[in-house]
């Protein structure tokens, strides 16, 4: 409690005229009820010592001005907070026994000055490093990277897609060796006027072909309704610098390959420079994704709602196949369906892998 000659005061605003030699009855008080804060006290100081003053004491480094926050801040008991005002005794420098580190009754009999070290300042803290736990201690360093709105939709959308939708997946493994003899036909023939065109733009067409082969699997489930699509617009899956986006060839079951090819180059250079305006990758009615390029073997692919499918493709690779001849190489891709088991059953599933294999196989009908 403050002496009959002192004036009333914070514990926080004592200790500082303390160590300063101020004496308080020389220092305006703005508190409630004439209470000195820790403000008072700090603009007495700042104004210079007042004729009654003493010589400051020898003190330690001055506390930050944030020190009066952290003590109200500090866990206690409402006795262990009393007591401590009626000693002078600045709860940030008790070390708590309670739980959670709560300072209590005992921790204020035991006190000794000197015996917890004073809190770092406030503003060092904020600026320094948060230290590690020890658990953390054990992480790898790493920089934290804010995503971009293209990453938040990604992120958005697939989430939704593997916690609404039931996925389920049928895989087949096709023969590629036709489907590669007649591209390279297809690029001898547009060789004098620099076209060329890939793998990719050939399963695109097969895919969209499929689609109008089993039409059951041209659709999309929203909400409790039903979309039976009346063509195939294939979105595409492209890697660019802001994330995967996936252009749409609409149509795509009555365009050449071509076609679909050089509208391929236009769409896939526009994502590599961010320059996709929304109706080219917004809609599409089924989704390709080749990691072939990868030597990706095999995969399966999360779903592109509102979409019902999405054909996961891998590298073509020469494997031992079974013939009427015997055992023969040939090279073989595995493709991988993702389907929306609410919009999709299982066998009509099946039945678009293997029109798709088919078409693969027997690639003449991608080009007449």
């Amino acid at each position: 409690m403050a002496a009959p000659d002192q004036p009333p005061a914070s514990p926080s605003a004592r200790k500082l005229a303390d160590e300063h030699g101020l004496d308080l009855a020389t220092v305006t008080a703005t508190g409630p009820n004439g209470r000195i804060t820790r403000g008072d006290v700090e603009n007495a100081i700042a104004a210079g010592p007042p004729p009654t003053s003493v010589a400051p004491k020898p003190a330690a480094a001055e506390p930050a001005p944030a020190a009066s926050e952290a003590q109200d801040n500090v866990s206690a008991s409402p006795i262990a907070r009393r007591m401590a005002a009626e000693r002078n005794i600045d709860l940030a420098t008790v070390k708590g026994s309670g739980p959670n580190g709560k300072i209590v009754k005992a921790d204020i009999e035991n006190y000794e000055p000197g015996s917890a070290p004073a809190p770092a300042p406030a503003k060092a803290e904020a600026q320094a490093p948060v230290a590690a736990s020890s658990t953390d201690a054990r992480e790898a360093p790493y920089e934290q990277m804010p995503l971009n709105n293209v990453r938040k939709t990604i992120a958005r959308r697939l989430t939704e897609a593997k916690q609404t939708i039931p996925h389920i997946y049928l895989t087949v493994d096709i023969r590629l060796d036709a489907l590669l003899a007649l591209r390279g036909q297809i690029n001898a023939s547009l060789a004098a006027n620099g076209g060329k065109v890939s793998v990719n733009d050939m399963l695109i067409k097969a895919l969209a072909v499929a689609l109008e082969r089993v039409p059951q699997c041209n659709v999309s489930y929203r909400e409790n309704v039903l979309y039976k699509y009346l063509r195939s617009d294939i979105s595409v899956a492209v890697a660019a610098p802001s994330g995967l986006i996936t252009p749409i060839v609409r149509d795509a079951a009555s365009r050449g390959v071509a076609s679909i090819s050089s509208e391929m180059k236009e769409l896939a250079g526009k994502a590599q420079d961010g320059k996709l305006q929304p109706h080219e990758f917004q809609g599409g009615t089924a989704s390709l994704s080749n990691l072939g390029m990868f030597g990706i073997k095999q995969f399966d692919a999360v779903i592109n709602p509102p979409q019902a499918v999405i054909l996961a493709v891998g590298a073509g690779e020469l494997r031992p196949v079974s013939t009427e001849n015997g055992v023969e190489s040939a090279t073989v891709m595995t493709a991988t369906g993702s389907f929306d088991h609410r919009a999709i059953d299982g066998a009509d599933g099946a039945q678009l892998m293997q029109a798709f294999r088919e078409i693969c196989e027997n690639p003449m009908s991608l080009v007449v």
